[in-house]
């Protein structure tokens, strides 16, 4: 079914003006100063005010992916949300963010995704899927995250790197040059304990009760990395070759901000150019699912990705997943 002629129209990302220093981290973790950023390469991460809710933030981005890819709220087909944590259980994110943008009485239809921090990937298939079956002509994706509100203090290893923020692009028909070369997803349950949010849902609420840890993250690195070390080559090997491309023939690699280690233990493990991965993990943290949307639109508005480029946006999420897409910008 590949390659499905999709253009990236438009991409946008807001970041929380509060931004949040490593060397406060250090203190809330009671450290010496520069100790967060000596181990983790992180020198700071934004927070979002209660008012910066990811409905906000991801309608934010929103507009300014369609400012670029010069369209309206009313020249949308489908809005798709693909946020790690949604605002609110029932309705979706979709739907706030199509009630921010007037568009609550136009119809157009609004769901969610979840594939954690994958999320974003698995729309942007979802989104292509629906052009080219000629159900819609443009379509939003957005990913917003507020990690912040469910750290875990006392492990300091994800506490001090998640930060927030959202993503979001327009997408439609392929007109020129853009298109999806490729998408892989796999999962392997076996690590489903390495990354886990236990609260939230039916099992673990209020009504019947929980313990204080089930409302923070928990997150076994080590554990998701060898589980992700051990898959990852063998799939982007097989994406690319269904991509019908070299690594070499790749003009940027667009990975999921996971942390400043996994970044660089990916780019030797997958045998790739330093020069071609955009890293923006220093000053912006794990958003997220807000991740990949966020280094891509950071990677065309600094000139990294231009019109025409190949690139690979990759990563790996709670499940333990992995997922990638090959696209031509």
């Amino acid at each position: 079914m590949f390659p499905i002629a999709l253009t990236i129209q438009g991409t946008g990302s807001y970041l929380p003006e509060n931004k949040r220093l490593s060397t406060e981290i250090d203190r809330r973790l009671g450290w010496g100063d520069g100790q967060v950023q000596a181990r983790f390469s992180l020198e700071s991460r934004a927070v979002a005010t209660p008012d910066e809710t990811s409905s906000m933030m991801a309608t934010e981005a929103a507009r300014r992916a369609m400012d670029m890819a010069d369209c309206g709220p009313e020249d949308l087909d489908l809005i798709l949300g693909a946020c790690g944590v949604m605002e609110q259980p029932i309705p979706s994110t979709a739907v706030l963010v199509q009630d921010r943008l007037g568009l609550g009485q136009s119809g157009i239809p609004a769901f969610d995704i979840n594939a954690t921090c994958l999320g974003f990937l698995q729309a942007l298939d979802v989104a292509g899927l629906w052009v080219a079956a000629r159900r819609a002509r443009r379509v939003l994706i957005f990913s917003a995250d507020i990690a912040s509100v469910g750290l875990n203090w006392s492990h300091p290893e994800s506490a001090a790197i998640f930060g927030d923020g959202a993503g979001a692009v327009v997408v439609g028909a392929g007109e020129g040059e853009g298109a999806v070369l490729s998408h892989g997803f796999a999962t392997y349950a076996e690590g489903k304990e390495a990354c886990v949010l236990a609260a939230g849902g039916t099992r673990v609420n209020p009504v019947r009760g929980s313990d204080e840890g089930d409302n923070c993250f928990q997150m076994d690195g080590a554990q998701a990395y060898r589980l992700a070390a051990r898959y990852l080559p063998d799939f982007v090997t097989d994406l690319l070759k269904r991509a019908g491309l070299e690594r070499d023939e790749l003009d940027a690699v667009l990975p999921h901000q996971a942390s400043a280690q996994a970044l660089r233990l990916m780019t030797r493990a997958l045998h790739l150019p330093q020069s071609k991965v955009v890293d923006i993990f220093s000053n912006h943290g794990n958003q997220v699912a807000a991740s990949i949307p966020t280094v891509l639109d950071y990677a065309v508005r600094n000139g990294r990705l231009q019109r025409g480029d190949k690139a690979l946006l990759i990563g790996t999420s709670a499940g333990i997943s992995i997922g990638g897409t090959v696209v031509q910008f």
